[in-house]
């Protein structure tokens, strides 16, 4: 009679024994990545129990894939199998400790990839040595071959019928699972994509598998739309019109365009102090000046494309896409943006970027945008000293520029994109003039200290905008592109903001700055509700240019008849009275929880999903294609060429040098 132990080696040795050891494992690590590694937002008993179980479809339907392979090899598989699934597990885990969102088909794109192989920095900050717990199980499984503890038959196999029958009580599994998560979530598949549902309710893989059908059904949305397709986008678009408020249309007439790109700066920076030191002086200058329109419930709508979804709106009044970033994945749509407006209106145009102009695909999509000119890393000195993180640092940026604006022709429409206060935040003792936070958290404690060296930077260049005489012949817009500190530091946050960082906390910290300063106009706190998707028609309503035509998602901050909902990219909203976010509404002035939803927020709801759909729709069949506005001409990326080496093209021919005044505009 054997002994326990001859029974285990037995048990192993079989294939069938392999596989139940390596789905257990598998599950287990999968559990505990969910409890410790994600925020998933469990919210009762049903919730828990699918979180638990929903590894397991995964495991057995894979892993049982391999116990078609005959003798060892079926053991080799499994692991295989284990190992990348595993991976995909542990990949999330890494994206979702900044992002706050897990990987999607979309972010597989070979120029999206390239961004993160430039992330080199942030991706090795987010890792930590205790990850090599999760792959554990796997080095056991490779151990008990290696040392022959489970001896397969090279020449045993399972019958084909019953690995079938495997597969089959996978998919039952699944089928078991799904169904009782449209008990707790209906509609869990078809409803405004979250991911964060998926992930808790079907687990990993089974999201991921998800997100890859939704990503080709929208790779078939172009081939398929037609010109009939935009009619009920601009229907609504029209509806949603906002009339310009006459007391600011046309203020900002014929003036240059300035944007001041404050990377992941968040509202409460403004006039914060830390031990007693304003964070940020010169930016609250600006924020309080008498010709500024400060606005103070202005948020971030940002997706997986942050920084890129950010540009998105402000260029185009276009959310980005739900997966991925629409800067890599349709850069080569036909787009109706600010720069292309504007140079029909006689404005030249430029970007200003200390890093390489193939991140974010911007040498691509720029060009379908109508910028004349993009001041990419080329154009400057990137040596070691000046580069740190992302790129160029601010301060030796914006010196660096100056001769490059000096070329462009008035009026101008610019856009400068910093880089130094970007996550981890790290800074030089040289560059660092101010204490960090004592958190005990390294990224929130540093942020501070990078989001100083910024502000020194923008006083800088301000200053050089001031000598030049550009100043008061511009408008100029400082605005925070989505968050510095994810809710993945909630604890830090608890002690910087001296409340406890909940869900609601946290969604009202995505408030970011939008600043708009115009010479001769009275500034002033602005505290209705709006967003990123708002930016280009209300700073076209300051330029004089009626936006009623044009196919956009935003309307006018200053208009009286802008409508006070800001919708988020996974289908939450905030409003002044009341906001959905995570699946929960709160009353927006106190915080409080709402237990009913009322007909209205119901409706808001559905309005939000409408018109994230409607934008999707417009990028996913790329539209704009079938409709130009009257008096706007399509634009022609080969109009454009930003290699440095090029002396004359298109794009630059018509620059001059830089005169002080806007003669060229009346």
């Amino acid at each position: 009679m054997k002994d326990g132990k001859g029974k285990i080696q037995t048990f192993l040795s079989k294939n069938y024994g392999f596989f139940i050891l390596a789905v257990i494992l598998f599950w287990l690590k999968s559990v505990i990545a969910y409890e410790t590694q994600f925020k998933l937002g469990i919210e009762n008993a049903m919730q828990q129990f699918l979180l638990i179980i929903n590894p397991l479809s995964t495991a057995v339907f894979f892993m049982g894939l391999a116990l078609f392979a005959k003798g060892r090899r079926s053991f080799i598989w499994i692991i295989i199998i284990d190992f990348l699934l595993t991976f995909v597990l542990y990949a999330n885990m890494v994206y979702y400790r900044f992002f706050s969102d897990f990987i999607t088909l979309p972010n597989l794109n070979p120029k999206q990839m390239q961004n993160m192989g430039d992330m080199g920095g942030s991706v090795l900050a987010l890792m930590h040595w205790t990850d090599i717990l999760f792959f554990v199980d796997i080095l056991f499984l490779i151990g008990l071959l290696i040392f022959k503890f489970a001896k397969p038959d090279r020449t045993a196999r399972i019958r084909a019928r019953k690995v079938v029958g495997v597969l089959t009580l996978g998919v039952a599994m699944f089928l078991a699972n799904l169904g009782m998560a449209e008990i707790d979530r209906p509609e869990l598949l078809t409803r405004t994509f979250d991911r964060n549902y998926i992930v808790k309710y079907l687990g990993m893989t089974n999201y991921q598998i998800y997100d890859a059908v939704k990503s080709t059904e929208s790779q078939t949305q172009r081939a398929l739309a037609d010109s009939s397709d935009v009619n009920e986008v601009l229907n609504y678009t029209k509806s949603k019109y906002a009339a310009p408020n006459m007391e600011y249309f046309g203020k900002a007439k014929g003036k240059n365009v300035i944007y001041i790109h404050l990377e992941s700066f968040q509202q409460f920076l403004v006039n914060y102090k830390l031990n007693g030191q304003e964070v940020t002086p010169f930016i609250n200058s600006f924020f309080k000046d008498k010709n500024t329109l400060s606005f103070t419930n202005f948020f971030h709508q940002t997706g997986q494309g942050k920084t890129a979804d950010a540009e998105m709106m402000l260029e185009n009044s276009l959310y980005g896409l739900p997966q991925g970033s629409a800067f890599t994945t349709k850069g080569s749509n036909t787009f109706q943006s600010a720069p292309a407006i504007l140079g029909q209106q006689g404005y030249d145009s430029a970007v200003f970027h200390g890093n390489y102009k193939s991140f974010w695909n911007r040498d691509e999509v720029y060009k379908h945008f109508g910028y004349k000119n993009f001041f990419d890393a080329s154009y400057y000195d990137m040596n070691d000293n000046d580069v740190s993180n992302y790129g160029l640092k601010d301060k030796p940026f914006f010196k660096e520029s100056e001769p490059y604006i000096d070329s462009l022709k008035q009026p101008f429409y610019a856009k400068f994109i910093t880089l130094t206060n970007h996550f981890p935040y790290p800074i030089s003792d040289e560059d660092a003039t101010i204490e960090p936070a004592n958190t005990g958290d390294s990224s929130v404690d540093t942020y501070f200290q990078t989001a100083h060296y910024l502000d020194e930077s923008v006083k800088s260049f301000v200053d050089y905008l001031k000598q030049k005489g550009l100043y008061d012949n511009s408008v100029i817009i400082m605005y925070g592109d989505h968050y510095g500190i994810s809710d993945n530091h909630a604890a830090a946050m608890t002690k910087i903001l001296g409340k406890d960082y909940n869900a609601f906390e946290n969604a009202q910290a995505q408030r970011v700055p939008f600043m708009v300063h115009v010479p001769g106009v009275k500034g002033g706190i602005q505290e209705q509700y709006g967003g990123e998707i708002d930016v280009l028609p209300t700073v076209l309503s300051l330029l004089g240019i009626d936006t009623k035509n044009y196919l956009q998602m935003g309307s006018d901050l200053l208009s009286k008849e802008h409508k006070q909902l800001v919708p988020f990219r996974n289908g939450d909203f905030i409003s002044p009275t009341y906001s959905l976010i995570g699946g929960k509404y709160y009353n927006q002035q106190t915080g409080e929880v709402i237990e009913t939803e009322t007909p209205e927020m119901k409706e808001t709801k559905e309005t939000v999903s409408k018109e994230l759909q409607l934008s999707d729709s417009v990028l996913q069949g790329d539209l704009l294609r079938f409709y130009t506005p009257e008096g706007f001409k399509k634009t022609d990326p080969n109009d454009y060429n930003y290699n440095k080496k090029t002396k004359k093209n298109k794009s630059d021919s018509k620059s001059t040098s830089n005169k002080s005044t806007n003669e060229s505009s009346n």
